[in-house]
């Protein structure tokens, strides 16, 4: 009897530190996705390994954050090709244009859009993440960081001020979403 409670309560004590564990985990990854999207955006361009050229004179990378219910999603590019998913969850994806074409060539895209909208951004050290029902532009420049903030609905619709943009940076998340899928 007194084994019997015993392999119970070994059961029991096994499974709720399991459970810590995953939680602690899920966590970690958390913050390694938010701590990777501030060294985006903060980190200087030439530390990067960026420097202007004539077809990116002023961004090599954007960042958008938009909601989903209660967590935020961040796609990030950079004129490299390199594109990369990051959520406040626990889900990623991290450095899949790497060999991927398809991957690669939206990214580029992605911010050649972005280099367009250079002037309507306006300089930040603010990288917060948007409130509910907004969407944020973070261009990456070779002389910080601009952001772009607009309503939701607005990018959603086909005739939005950032609707060319956020289609942009969608078409990234679906190639990266076709790569997922494919593992």
């Amino acid at each position: 009897m007194c084994a019997t409670r015993l392999l119970v309560v070994t059961t029991l004590l096994l499974g709720v530190a399991s459970g810590a564990a995953l939680a602690q985990t899920a966590k970690n990854s958390a913050q390694a996705m938010r701590d990777l999207r501030f060294a985006f955006l903060s980190s200087p361009a030439s530390s990067l390994g960026f420097e202007p050229t004539k077809e990116y004179p002023r961004v090599f990378g954007v960042a958008m954050d938009w909601p989903i219910g209660e967590h935020t999603a961040t796609i990030v590019t950079a004129r490299d090709g390199s594109a990369s998913l990051y959520t406040t969850a626990t889900f990623g994806i991290i450095g899949a244009s790497a060999a991927h074409d398809s991957v690669r060539a939206a990214a580029l895209r992605f911010v050649k859009a972005a280099e367009s909208h250079h002037d309507e951004a306006a300089p930040t050290n603010d990288y917060a993440y948007p409130s509910k029902g907004k969407v944020r532009f973070y261009l990456r420049t070779f002389d910080g960081a601009r952001v772009i903030e607009s309503e939701s609905a607005s990018v959603y619709s086909n005739s939005g001020r950032y609707a060319q943009l956020f289609r942009a940076g969608q078409a990234v998340v679906t190639e990266l979403r076709k790569v997922a899928e494919q593992k």
